[in-house]
């Protein structure tokens, strides 16, 4: 784990540079027939880059976006109408029955099927009207860290030169630096501060809760810990109840229009006596203010990951884990 996360910004940067023309022509066709609403297919890192998709798209291109559970078509066998609708399958193996069985029944139902996959070669990536290779390379590690990152960078590449954001372009194509500074960030007083801990709240808002959820499952797959993952906004309703002395909360806090609710929620877990870990911008006082490169807000979290998965891979090892083998777990995970 602690290796393929190091390999990040090598992977995100031959990413973009491969995909750039391919992904430039597939936002002038989105442009000139824009979809009716974006429908998102992905199973865990993979759905947590389909949350980051959400909070793109819709604040950048005002396009409804929405994650569809594969059971509908797998298990229900239903097949709702898609007519003029882009669907985006986000895969790292690109082998899992469910999601291809979503993405035919998305084409079926005359839905554009948009696949990120870091295996090319896989079903979902032959069966996809276009697919979009995210040039991760090989992954050995249970744990997904390079291909994640990956995927939200394949994502916000193609929200970038869809709206026709140059700031957002030029995050984009700094992001392989962003993440290579991002794993120096020493995280240690989060790793010491959780070694004993048995459970926790992650919090973000906007692209940073796509972040949390992130994190929130890379806690519970490779340390052993009941993470929950919530929304700043959605905490303050009934989660609250829980936080009181010494309560851990690891929280991500984006530049952005967010910032000043994600904070108002620290300073409420700080008030019960939670230990709140901040990365990002700002930091009420009380909070351990975690080192994080300032970035674009929308990459921002990207950023964030990439010291967590360091964070995470040895906080793992020290609590007696083996982050590459979570236990009851594979790579491929084969839902039906």
């Amino acid at each position: 784990m602690h290796r393929e996360a190091a390999e990040a910004p090598q992977a995100v940067a031959r990413q973009l540079a491969a995909n750039h023309d391919r992904m430039a022509e597939l936002a002038q066709r989105l442009r000139a027939r824009p979809p009716g609403a974006v429908i998102t297919f992905g199973r865990g890192s993979s759905d947590n880059a389909a949350t980051y998709a959400r909070y793109l798209v819709e604040t950048r291109l005002g396009v409804v976006t929405a994650s569809a559970p594969p059971s509908v078509s797998s298990v229900y066998e239903a097949q709702p109408d898609m007519p003029g609708m882009l669907c985006l399958a986000i895969s790292q193996s690109g082998r899992s029955p469910d999601l291809l069985a979503a993405a035919e029944a998305a084409q079926a139902a005359g839905a554009t099927v948009v696949a990120l996959v870091n295996d090319a070669e896989s079903p979902l990536a032959a069966r996809a009207d276009l697919a979009i290779p995210l040039h991760a390379g090989p992954e050995l590690s249970v744990a997904a860290t390079k291909s994640c990152l990956a995927s939200f960078a394949a994502v916000a590449q193609l929200v970038a030169l869809w709206a026709g954001d140059a700031a957002l372009e030029a995050a984009v194509a700094s992001l392989p630096e962003t993440l290579a500074r991002a794993w120096l960030a020493d995280w240690g007083e989060a790793e010491a501060g959780l070694l004993e801990a048995r459970d926790l709240y992650v919090l973000g808002r906007g692209v940073g809760y796509a972040a949390a959820q992130e994190a929130a499952l890379k806690l519970k797959e490779t340390c052993g810990l009941h993470a929950e993952a919530f929304s700043a906004a959605e905490v303050r309703h009934g989660p609250m109840a829980l936080v009181g002395p010494g309560f851990p909360v690891l929280a991500f806090a984006q530049s952005d229009e967010s910032l000043e609710g994600v904070e108002g929620v620290v300073r409420l877990c700080l008030a019960q006596g939670a230990q709140v870990f901040q990365a990002g911008a700002g930091g009420p006082t009380g909070a351990v203010r975690l080192p994080a490169v300032a970035a674009h807000p929308l990459v921002e979290p990207i950023g964030f990951l990439q010291s967590f998965y360091r964070m995470a891979a040895a906080l793992a090892t020290a609590r007696g884990l083996d982050p590459d083998r979570p236990p009851h777990l594979n790579k491929i995970t084969e839902t039906f």
